[in-house]
């Protein structure tokens, strides 16, 4: 394997620097970004500053450039800590009837518009699957105006086994709830109110629960439209307030030719906000490329260092540590960036190395660092992304959904082949992870992109792959996803280096220079 990279890459130095990323090392970072005194990483916390400094002390120590506001390691982000302020009452009616909502147990979200005290009295409209896509020659919203009405719509899109028509069965971003919220308030839609099944949101009800906490928010601007309301309600609160069989709405959503039903309910209520701003920064560093004219081009390599911070307990636990998610991307950004550093001859083109914040409240730090470049002047060639990588063992698959989509997918499979991992399909194409993670801000931004994570394979550890199973059912964007001492880093080792490799290889060819269709 390391004869192959010689050959590819043809630098003789490259080889010892790869063997150089070491997974105890990773470990160590992981253990302590994931120790409860961090209190789960929340942007704008304690927890989330004391991450901020060691991040921005780890790159200086790496031999980094700060690339932040001042000279500074940080890229302040504008964010809004926006919380529920106690239960809100909101309730559907009809002439004189009123049909309550239990929050949280029936219904949960939360404004965006940002305003202390909300009131809602709008009429309900069912829409579909709420999707405008005219190359489908599909849209949910024909022949009615939804503005100032509250819009209830399913998430997902319509079934599909062709691949020319949404995707077939892989979720394009019209099947994303944040694509539902953008498109209505497009319209003018004063709420949306999505219907919650498991299958077609691909998560349970007690995921759901979870968006109606505290979050940050992208700070709104004066005169910038954003939704009083943007929720879920349950498939039974549903049936019980519309009179409709939720199988019956279903079919009609399936249907091209349907238009937005008025439902004959006004959904009304009050939602009380505490607002706060958040001071929280993405971390980058540059490594300066050694061609003068090259080094004006950057890779840019990402991994979110914020998790859920201290919320509800779990059988006595309350931090949200986020072990897998994702300290564990976030040390392999720190490995690679001190190895990076210390290349001799450094590559042709530069690389900056961002730490970035809130992709847990909808990506928001790799939003704005795509859409105000920490070096103005610097044109970035692709985005490698890694997120939640799973310490159990040396892998023999990788996952590098939307890589296909790119210039670099031939230069991804031929690393691949040489690391000896097989490149694994996206194991849930139905949920739609290509959308999920911190590269879809940078390809929508229209930059190569995509996230490097493992498969669920690994050699000589039949047993991991169940690992893998009861994390992701049990433990994800939970107190369990904490620290363990029987971890085995060999795995993302291996990954890491790989992906280092893979950014010497677009940094020294220059591959890469288209993105992909976003849908």
């Amino acid at each position: 394997m390391r004869l192959g990279l010689l050959l590819i890459l043809g630098i003789a130095a490259v080889s010892a620097q790869i063997d150089q990323i070491d997974g105890q090392r990773i470990a160590a970072y992981v253990k302590f970004l994931s120790s409860d005194l961090l209190e789960g990483r929340a942007p704008g916390t304690r927890g989330g500053q004391i991450a901020e400094e060691y991040l921005a002390a780890q790159f200086a120590l790496a031999g980094l450039t700060p690339l932040g506001k001042a000279g500074t390691w940080f890229q302040r982000v504008p964010l809004v800590s926006v919380a529920v302020d106690g239960t809100p009452r909101l309730s559907f009616a009809r002439g004189g009837r009123s049909v309550p909502l239990r929050w949280s147990d029936e219904i949960t979200g939360k404004p965006y518009s940002q305003s202390p005290v909300t009131r809602i009295d709008a009429e309900a409209v069912f829409a579909g699957y709420g999707i405008t896509a005219p190359e489908f020659n599909w849209d949910n919203y024909k022949n009615f105006d939804v503005r100032g009405k509250a819009v209830v719509l399913f998430t997902g899109e319509p079934d599909s086994e062709d691949p020319q028509f949404f995707g077939g069965k892989a979720l394009t971003y019209y099947g994303r709830w944040t694509y539902k919220y953008e498109e209505a308030t497009r319209r003018g839609a004063v709420a949306v109110l999505i219907i919650h099944t498991t299958p077609t949101a691909s998560y349970g009800w007690n995921v759901v629960q979870g968006f109606g906490r505290a979050e940050p928010q992208a700070q709104r601007q004066s005169g910038e439209a954003a939704l009083d309301f943007g929720g879920w309600i349950s498939a039974e609160a549903a049936e019980r307030a519309f009179g409709r069989k939720i199988d019956d709405l279903l079919a009609m959503a399936q249907d091209r030719s349907s238009e937005p039903l008025p439902l004959g309910l006004r959904l009304q209520g009050e939602i009380r906000l505490q607002l706060k701003p958040i001071v929280t920064s993405n971390i980058v560093g540059l490594v300066r490329g050694r061609d003068p004219e090259l080094a004006r081009e950057a890779v840019i390599f990402t991994a979110h260092w914020d998790h859920l911070g201290v919320g509800e307990p779990v059988q006595g636990d309350a931090i949200y540590n986020g072990a897998l998610d994702n300290a564990t991307g976030t040390a392999v950004l720190l490995e690679m960036a001190k190895a990076w550093a210390s290349l001799e001859p450094r590559p042709k083109r530069s690389a900056v190395f961002a730490a970035v914040t809130a992709e847990e409240a909808g990506l928001l730090g790799s939003q704005y660092c795509a859409q105000h470049p920490p070096s103005p002047g610097m044109k970035l060639v692709a985005n490698l992304n890694v997120d939640m990588l799973y310490p159990y063992g040396r892998n023999t698959e990788i996952v590098v959904n939307g890589a296909e989509r790119t210039a670099l997918w031939q230069a991804v499979q031929s690393l691949a082949s040489r690391f000896e991992l097989s490149i694994l399909p996206d194991p849930r194409p139905e949920a739609g992870s290509y959308y999920r993670s911190d590269h879809f801000s940078f390809a929508q931004a229209g930059i190569p992109a995509f996230s490097v994570g493992m498969g669920r394979s690994f050699a000589g550890k039949p047993a991991a792959s169940e690992r893998v199973r009861t994390f992701l059912e049990q433990d994800y964007h939970q107190p369990g996803d904490q620290w363990r001492d029987d971890f085995d880093f060999s795995g993302i080792e291996l990954t890491a280096r790989y992906v280092f490799a893979l950014g010497l290889e677009i940094s020294s060819q220059g591959v890469g220079s288209s993105g992909g269709r976003i849908p």
